[in-house]
């Protein structure tokens, strides 16, 4: 995160141009990010927005973005780099579109693939334009998701930066590989050109704007948006509090076994203008799909850094120059080659772990811990109408925490993905052979609190046709934590119920029977499975509640009585979790009240 710019180049530059030329490119990367949803082939491109998009200066640096996923971005700043430094610069000419997904210099798992292209005016490179999208398929042993992969050979075809245009024809050779790699190749073709057109965009946009005002005027105007950036980064800073600060958390590991879960250790150090997040405590590597490859633990700390510092202004390299991520090889959030990288949902806990040590710092700026999850589910087999394979993905919001302000909100995405959204219920059934029966807020869910945590989701499919299925829900077995006296929210937990023999069915990798009262044996609590479901059975999945703040029994009873008219708590919780007697006529029993919660105070 060295610093590339020469502070005072842009001061030629009137500041009236400076801005122009700022929402241009804010303005141009929005244009890149419509373009890949209306051409993109796959829902979890143009209904979740699983995306990152990024534009950079010659020097590589970023100088817009705009939000798919918040955890692409940076990965995409480590990625590019990376990628044309085994490439070399030199290497790269006009017309010429490179891709890369191997873990360790992409950032991330192998279907998440980043694109990219070298922007030239009159054979002179002024910049790139870089798309990252997930594909559905590409090679991995198992459909959808791996889970249990134990070396990333196991996790689809490599592509370490190659060409799929050069001089701007397609490599029909490399396009082969690709699709005789997919099981769905027309699907990801598809979502492959719809980057490239988005790249295409981007890249008129910039030699528009240089052909407009000339090279020097925009890398100087450019200077002087970095400098900014990075000035404003370093006060925001310098009004922190100076200390060290630590947090532990914990994901649950590739088995039901508590000695596997897999430890995450955040340390936040403020001095001055500079500020240290050091991952060094964590796991080492596992022999599991749930490492961290660098480019993403590097973006997982932007995005907690940014959100306390520059949270209101659109991103560029400067804002980041205060920031140091300290993490050695072969840790969980370093792993070296050959460690698997497919289902990082370890990089999620991360970031909460990240908050967690900032609630001791500046609890005034941090809500309490969310759900901690993305609870993904996958389903994927033949489609019953057209007998072509498909594979769709469908993740769920939690709750996000209370405040020293407010409840928490119910039901959003984890914040690391930011402006991510789920696939509405009529597109969702359209796509896979299944039925929803419920969807709906997961009453009791939000940690009890002065302010409340926010609800997770509950969620059940029923089958209509022979179909595979996974989840990928990674924090069901230890909890979130509350603030000032708050308690934690509920668990992450898919509930399977199906017909007799589903043992011979589904592979469970991580199941909560133990923590969960199984009132019938055909239930099966669950966080990690891959398997088979046959028609009339059923997947309920309900994400985990946000974390309270402040004692619960300083919740203002009238709180609760809407928490219980509006069905966010039940009648039994009021009296158990915040000592408030509701009747059955909704009326707060002001008597019973105040002696239940005198008992729990003595």
């Amino acid at each position: 995160m060295s610093k590339t710019s020469t502070p005072g180049t842009g001061d030629a530059v009137d500041g009236a141009t400076v801005e122009v030329i700022r929402n241009y490119l804010t303005s141009a990367a929005t244009e890149m990010q419509r373009t890949l949803i209306r051409t993109a082939y796959n829902t979890i491109i143009y209904e979740i927005l699983d995306f990152g998009i990024s534009m950079y200066d010659a020097d590589q640096r970023l100088i817009a973005d705009s939000p798919g996923l918040s955890m692409f971005l940076g990965a995409n700043d480590y990625g590019l780099r990376r990628t044309i430094e085994h490439l070399g610069e030199e290497n790269l000419d006009p017309g010429d579109v490179v891709l890369c997904n191997y873990p360790y210099w992409s950032s991330t798992h192998t279907l998440d693939v980043l694109v990219f292209m070298p922007v030239f005016l009159d054979e002179e490179l002024i910049g790139y334009t870089a798309s990252r999208a997930h594909w559905l398929d590409l090679g991995a042993k198992d459909e959808g998701y791996v889970l249990d992969s134990t070396d990333m050979h196991q996790e689809g075809v490599i592509f370490p930066g190659t060409k799929v245009y050069k001089g701007g024809e397609p490599d029909e050779e490399i396009l082969d590989i690709i699709r005789f790699n997919s099981r769905i190749p027309d699907k990801v073709l598809g979502d492959l050109n719809a980057q490239i057109a988005a790249l295409r965009t981007g890249a008129d946009r910039m030699r528009g704007l240089h052909e407009k005002y000339g090279t020097d005027t925009v890398e100087s105007s450019i200077d002087s948006v970095i400098d900014h950036g990075e000035e404003t980064a370093r006060e925001a800073v310098a009004d922190l509090p100076d200390g060290t600060w630590s947090a532990v958390g914990h994901a649950d590991g590739i088995t039901s076994d508590k000695d596997d879960l897999i430890r995450v250790e955040a340390e936040v150090t403020i001095d001055g203008e500079e500020f240290t997040v050091d991952l060094s405590g964590s796991s080492d590597q596992v022999d599991a799909p749930l490492n961290v490859p660098l480019g993403m633990s590097q973006t997982l700390a932007k995005l907690a850094f940014k959100s306390i510092t520059t949270p209101k202004e659109d991103s560029n390299e400067g804002q980041y120059e205060p920031l140091t991520l300290e993490v050695p090889k072969g840790n969980l959030f370093n792993p070296e080659y050959p460690a698997p990288t497919f289902t990082l949902w370890t990089a999620f806990l991360a970031v909460d772990v990240i908050y967690e040590a900032l609630a001791k710092a500046v609890p005034e700026r941090v809500s309490a811990s969310s759900g901690g999850d993305l609870c993904d589910i996958m389903l994927f087999g033949e489609d019953p109408e057209t007998g072509r394979q498909f594979v769709e993905a469908l993740n769920e919001g939690v709750g996000w925490g209370g405040n020293d302000a407010r409840d928490g909100p119910n039901a959003l995405m984890h914040i690391a993905e930011s402006m991510v959204r789920n696939i509405p219920v009529e597109v969702f059934e359209n796509k896979a052979p299944i039925e929803f029966d419920e969807l709906s807020l997961r009453q009791d869910s939000g940690g009890p609190g002065k302010h409340r945590g926010g609800l997770g989701i509950q969620r059940d499919y029923r089958f209509t046709h022979p179909t595979g299925g996974l989840s990928i829900v990674q924090k069901t077995q230890t909890e979130g934590w509350g603030m000032d006296g708050g308690e934690p929210g509920a668990k992450n937990v898919v509930v399977l119920d199906l017909d007799d023999g589903w043992e011979d069915r589904v592979q469970v990798l991580v199941d909560n029977d133990e923590l969960y009262d199984a009132a019938d044996d055909d239930l099966k609590y669950a966080g990690m499975f891959r398997g088979s479901f046959e028609p009339g059975e059923t997947i309920s999945n309900r994400s985990g509640g946000g974390g309270g703040y402040g004692t619960p029994l300083e919740r203002d009873p009238e709180a609760v009585r809407e928490d219980v008219l509006d069905g966010y708590v039940s009648p039994e919780g009021a009296r158990a979790d915040y000592g408030v007697v509701v009747s059955e006529d909704g009326e707060i029993d002001r008597e019973a009240t105040a002696a239940l919660r005198e008992d729990r105070r003595s």
